[in-house]
């Protein structure tokens, strides 16, 4: 795809700028990669990066700010990460038709329901579901009762800065601070060890 040079300068030519930065993030984490064979959003071939496997801690002092993003769940509600502060939460970048995310939802659930009580808060962004029907009906398959960004396009992911250990494949987890900041990058589907191994050492933190 080729892009046609625009003659403005100043704000009209920074906002161009971040639409195609912003696209070229969103096509990266839903554009080439492995085959997903579940069924999806309109296609039963739908594409996504698949995760490299890499978990990324980064100690206090070192960890970037988590932006502020905002916006409308799978249920309607509205919903900002500043709602949270205080507590650790844990935002898990999901679709209904990535099969690493199916495999996941069960471990995150038990996860969520077992830290509650700690002050740790799931918080998911669903993305590439063009339907919230295929959304609800995955978070009743698999008991997720906590809350989802319903973001189909990809919006809410271009809100984290170069940098800041944004997501980077579906499904990604990051671990938020008390302070939100991140202080966890999960870029591969997590078993409940994996979880409870990264995420202990964030709520024990003073």
């Amino acid at each position: 795809m080729s892009l046609t040079r625009l003659p403005q300068s100043g704000p009209r030519r920074r906002a161009v700028a971040a639409l195609v930065t912003g696209a070229a993030l969103v096509l990266a984490l839903a554009g080439c990669g492995s085959v997903s064979g579940g069924s999806s959003s309109g296609s039963s071939d739908t594409k996504f990066v698949q995760g490299t496997g890499q978990i990324t801690t980064l100690p206090k002092g070192e960890r970037p700010a988590a932006p502020d993003i905002s916006g409308a769940t799978v249920d309607g509600q509205q919903l900002s990460l500043s709602q949270f502060k205080g507590k650790v939460v844990v935002l898990n970048v999901w679709g209904s038709w990535c099969d690493p995310c199916r495999a996941e939802a069960p471990n995150l659930a038990e996860v969520a329901k077992d830290t509650a009580a700690k002050g740790v808060q799931f918080v998911g962004i669903n993305i590439r579901d063009y339907s919230t029907a295929q959304s609800k009906s995955f978070e009743h398959s698999f008991g997720i009762t906590y809350p989802s960004f319903y973001d189909p396009d990809g919006n809410l992911l271009v809100k984290f800065p170069r940098g800041s250990l944004p997501p980077q494949s579906i499904p990604t987890t990051l671990i938020i601070d008390r302070d939100q900041k991140i202080a966890v990058r999960a870029l591969t589907a997590l078993t409940t060890d994996q979880l409870r191994k990264a995420l202990d050492p964030i709520v024990a933190e003073k």
